[in-house]
């Protein structure tokens, strides 16, 4: 892509609309490359040899449908992709992110082109071009969001700045006309800042990409019922604050504060609308007839509004554990193979009853026969295995889990992913999943991880029943045991998509059994975490 990019025409000056309209109706748009080149040249004409203010304007507004279009389509390439990203997808994503900010400056230029404040309808102009300049700066943190990718400095000053800067001409709040709005509502700037604010606080990098896309659209719907308000004087500060010339999204407060330049967030609106919500889904109406979408479920967001509810209403909630700070070095192993081999502590065979060799088996006889020794492994089948360990850095640790830093190349790792993990201070593995998961600017990988509960066992399992394959081989599995102190039942740790309610499973552990399924107490993109009862 930045091969296609790296053309360059110089030359081209868009004098009027109709020139600018014409460049803009011949975009390639199923051919997202190459309308994305042409996309920025049209925007770096415009800065390069700016038409008249008004022409200008107008031909930035025709662009946004286009553009938005371009780089969502670009943004599939990097978007719920393991990290660290790929050489395409990490392109992808610094192409996508520099034309939403080149698409902010040119507002902001457009906007240095207005004539005298003589007028209403140059309050109306200028409301116009910083919203866009806060949706667009706005549109480069979301991308970071998907892309699980850190924040680089100035970003959250930039668009804050903007927002300051509505304020002081007071037009923050004055309407202005929203094309990507799909019911055609307007919007204002204080509402565009409040939508990066809530989504900011909802912890884009511990959400799946379905969920935070659920959370942007409220964010955006909701964002209007909320204001920004300077804190009142006499008043102790609220717990959270944001600080207009501070490179940060809400922040805590801390006593003694200056106050210029801090603003609370009034959200006494939303926690009613939320708890509303609530409610009506309880009573098994519909989510599309609340306004929260045609495309998710009832229970999906019955799951998350009960996650952003204490959040986004600015209630504070306790740790349910205590984090404190460790160092030393975790090892951690990925897929059902190495983790099998780690937790038992000897490579997976086939139980009696199940045991059949197959061609790669064959082969290997064949070929290793007079190499075979039972007390030691291949480093072929080492590798075949996938026993590779990574060793990750503890940053800091609570009951339920650790912070975890890569700072060297190793796998690709996958939010929501299972993992064996030996920590830095035990002897024996446990099964974790990534609760969130962030690549740094250095390319380092940040993690949360939280542990399953209960010692886990390394166990064989098969499927069973008119829908599974009686000739069957088992696969790894494992098996947690039940902690009734944690009010934790036993679970079976199963691939993903071998859960159906009630299929039978016959499982390998010290002895032959038959269990059937219950529910899914978890799951992530590699497994499925199930109750069960034994028969």
């Amino acid at each position: 892509m930045n091969a296609a990019l790296a053309e360059v025409r110089t030359g081209m000056k868009i004098a009027d609309l109709q020139s600018g309209f014409e460049l803009l109706s011949r975009l390639p748009l199923a051919n997202s490359e190459r309308a994305e080149y042409e996309i920025n040249h049209f925007l770096d004409s415009l800065l390069q040899s700016p038409p008249a203010a008004e022409v200008y304007l107008q031909l930035l507004e025709q662009t946004r449908i286009s553009l938005c279009f371009i780089e969502e389509e670009l943004a599939r390439r990097y978007t719920n992709k393991a990290l660290p990203l790929g050489r395409n997808e990490g392109e992808a994503f610094r192409q996508v992110v520099a034309t939403w900010l080149k698409a902010a400056r040119a507002y902001g230029h457009c906007a240095q082109l207005q004539g005298p404040a003589d007028s209403a309808a140059h309050a109306e102009r200028l409301a116009l071009i910083l919203h866009r300049c806060i949706y667009y700066t706005g549109m480069a943190i979301t991308e970071h969001f998907r892309a699980r990718q850190q924040l680089p400095a100035g970003l959250w000053l930039n668009l804050l700045g903007y927002y300051a800067s509505a304020e002081e001409w007071g037009i923050a709040t004055l309407p202005v006309a929203d094309s990507l709005d799909c019911h055609g509502r307007s919007t204002h700037c204080m509402a565009a800042t409040v939508a990066l604010l809530l989504l900011d606080l909802a912890g884009p990098y511990n959400l799946s990409a379905v969920d935070l896309g659920l959370v942007r659209r409220w964010a955006g719907n909701w964002a209007p019922l909320l204001s920004l308000q300077p804190p009142v004087t006499g008043e102790p500060l609220p717990a959270l604050v944001v600080d207009l010339m501070h490179d940060a999204g809400l922040q805590g407060s801390v006593a003694g504060q200056r106050t210029e330049h801090l603003r609370r967030l009034d959200s006494s609106r939303l926690a009613m609308q939320i708890s509303s919500a609530r409610t009506q889904l309880q009573q098994r109406i519909a989510p599309a007839q609340l306004g929260l979408g045609e495309d998710c479920s009832s229970a999906q967001c019955q799951r998350v509004l009960n996650r952003l509810y204490r959040p986004w209403c600015l209630m504070r909630s306790g740790r349910r554990f205590r984090r404190h700070d460790a160092a030393g070095t975790a090892t951690v192993c990925t897929g059902f193979a190495g983790m099998h081999f780690h937790i038992s502590g000897s490579e997976f065979s086939q139980p009696e009853c199940g045991q059949a060799y197959s061609r790669q088996d064959f082969d290997n006889l064949f070929a290793f026969r007079h190499m075979l020794d039972p007390t030691q492994m291949l480093e072929v089948r080492q590798s075949q295995l996938g026993l590779h360990l990574e060793n990750w850095t503890v940053l800091d640790q609570c009951a339920n889990g650790f912070r975890i830093l890569r700072s060297l190349a190793g796998g690709r790792i996958e939010a929501g992913q299972l993992l064996a993990l030996c920590p830095h201070d035990g002897h024996s593995y446990l099964l974790a999943q990534v609760a969130w998961l962030m690549q740094q600017s250095d390319g380092s990988l940040t993690a949360g991880v939280s542990a399953l509960p209960g010692k886990p066992r390394a166990i064989a399992a098969r499927m069973l029943g008119i829908d599974a394959d009686a000739s069957a081989l088992f696969s790894r599995a494992f098996l947690l045991p039940a902690l009734p102190v944690m009010g934790s039942e036993p679970t079976l740790i199963i691939p993903r998509g071998w859960y159906r309610p009630q299929r039978v499973l016959e499982v390998y552990d010290q002895g032959m059994t038959r269990v059937r399924l219950q529910h899914v107490a978890g799951d992530g993109p590699d497994f499925e975490r199930v109750s069960f009862v034994s028969f």
